[in-house]
């Protein structure tokens, strides 16, 4: 039986948001792609915030502009729920937890690198986040990919990013190019047939 689809929520509390982007914070080792499953469990399934749709142009704003992936994340979607204080307050909430984290390790940095126990519990999450990345890649590919332009378009940009230099920054410029090209060009031929 599928769930039922929950109606796109258009405002949030201030508190709401905070509690909200403090769990996914706090629960989500590895940052970035890694958080991706949590932050979508939490704001499209648990509060109905956003939909999946919305929620890969809001990833998409997201990488394309200086700075953490889930913090943009969270500004944006904030933003869209509660304005400006519901930005502010939503990227306090994700960034909280590390910040609260760092400080403690910092305390006992030296006592923490050197415990054996410590270590080994590291390559287990190194392990875990390079399956959350692995999953959350899979999620938005299934979702994006859509028809071979955009199939070509990804692989375009995945050899590009793996295989040269190239920054990622002139690869996504590229990917908006190429696609406002293939979509405008193909929208076009279209309309005169």
């Amino acid at each position: 039986m599928q769930p039922k689809k929950r109606k796109k929520q258009a405002t949030a509390t201030l508190r709401e948001l905070f509690v909200a982007w403090f769990k996914i914070g706090l629960f989500t080792f590895g940052g970035g792609y890694a958080m991706l499953p949590l932050i979508e469990r939490e704001v499209i399934d648990k509060k109905g915030w956003t939909d999946k749709e919305e929620i890969l142009s809001i990833y998409a704003l997201a990488q394309s502009v200086p700075g953490v992936i889930a913090v943009n994340t969270s500004i944006i979607l904030g933003n869209r729920l509660a304005g400006v204080r519901g930005a502010v307050v939503a990227a306090a909430g994700v960034m909280a937890p590390s910040l609260l984290v760092i400080m403690a390790i910092a305390s006992y940095f030296d006592y923490i690198m050197k415990s054996v126990y410590v270590l080994q519990a590291f390559s287990g999450i190194r392990a875990a986040v390079v399956g959350l990345v692995a999953a959350a890649a899979v999620r938005i590919a299934l979702a994006s990919l859509k028809d071979k332009p955009a199939y070509a378009i990804a692989l375009t940009a995945f050899v590009l990013s793996a295989f040269t230099e190239i920054h990622a920054i002139v690869i996504i410029l590229g990917g908006a190019l190429a696609g406002f090209l293939v979509y405008y060009f193909g929208a076009k031929g279209r309309a005169e047939d």
